[in-house]
């Protein structure tokens, strides 16, 4: 079963991880290290009531680290394992560019 992660920022600009290479993390590590992300990369809330799933945390962060961030090998991977220990999916795909992201 495939299994990967694909942040796509344009037509012709994405990134691709496999995330059976990445290291595992635990519930709490990954949430942990999303929410410093969060605030790190001072992302806004996609919801007007505020509320932030973890779903809306993975596109948020992905959006503000941009491509540079994947660039980064070392953030790159770290995010690939947070997002799939926080929402349990083999299958990632963020769409950046329209906010939207789909299992």
């Amino acid at each position: 079963m495939q299994s990967e992660l694909i942040v796509k920022f344009s037509p012709t600009q994405e990134f691709i991880i496999p995330l059976d290479s990445v290291p595992e993390m635990d519930t709490q590590e990954a949430r942990t290290w999303l929410d410093q992300e969060f605030v790190r990369l001072d992302c806004e809330p996609i919801r007007s009531s505020g509320k932030v799933l973890n779903a809306d945390k993975v596109v948020r962060i992905a959006q503000s680290a941009g491509p540079s961030g994947f660039e980064n090998q070392e953030w790159a991977t770290s995010f690939a394992s947070a997002a799939k220990t926080a929402l349990a999916k083999q299958v990632i795909s963020i769409d950046a560019e329209n906010t939207m992201i789909s299992f």
